[in-house]
């Protein structure tokens, strides 16, 4: 009778074990823990970091420098998002220098929702303030949300998509 316990104790023992190790490997396969956005602290700030620089950098304007913008643009974007970047700044460069235009872009908070790999998606709120320095030119400032897709290219993070949820 002991021995017929102490053998269903093992088989049940055994069970278990099997179970949970199934379980454990399909928890270490589930997306979330997969996330190095929620896993790896210093990864994760160096995205935020390299993303807000670049968003502050290529989202200003200033009409007496506009190779800077260019350059930030050379700098910080690859794939789709020189193009939008272009169409999104082409109106501030086809008015810069007539009034004269300052757009200063500066991040306020921005979130790293996923890093997978050499992959990132950053969402990222800003302040921007628009200056026309021409005689009678006036100042607006507005707020901006987006999310831009980035990739790690060599040792740096660049913007390879911005989406405005515009849809």
């Amino acid at each position: 009778m002991l021995l017929a316990s102490l053998s269903l104790l093992a088989v049940l023992a055994a069970g278990f074990a099997g179970y949970a190790h199934t379980r454990t490997e399909d928890l270490r396969d589930m997306p979330a823990a997969r996330n190095a956005a929620l896993t790896d602290t210093a990864r994760t700030s160096e995205v935020k970091g390299t993303v807000g620089q670049a968003v502050d950098a290529v989202f200003s304007y200033d009409h007496t420098d506009p190779r800077r913008t260019d350059n930030a643009a050379d700098t910080y974007l690859t794939g789709k998002a020189v193009g939008q970047h272009r169409e999104m700044l082409a109106r501030v460069r086809a008015q810069g220098e007539r009034q004269k235009l300052v757009l200063t872009t500066t991040v306020t908070q921005s979130g790293v929702e996923v890093i997978d790999g050499d992959r990132a998606r950053v969402l990222v709120f800003a302040d921007q303030s628009n200056t026309s320095t021409a005689k009678g030119g006036s100042a607006t400032q507005a707020a901006a949300m987006f999310a831009v897709d980035a990739v790690q290219r060599g040792g740096s993070w660049r913007i390879a998509n911005i989406d405005t949820f515009n849809r």
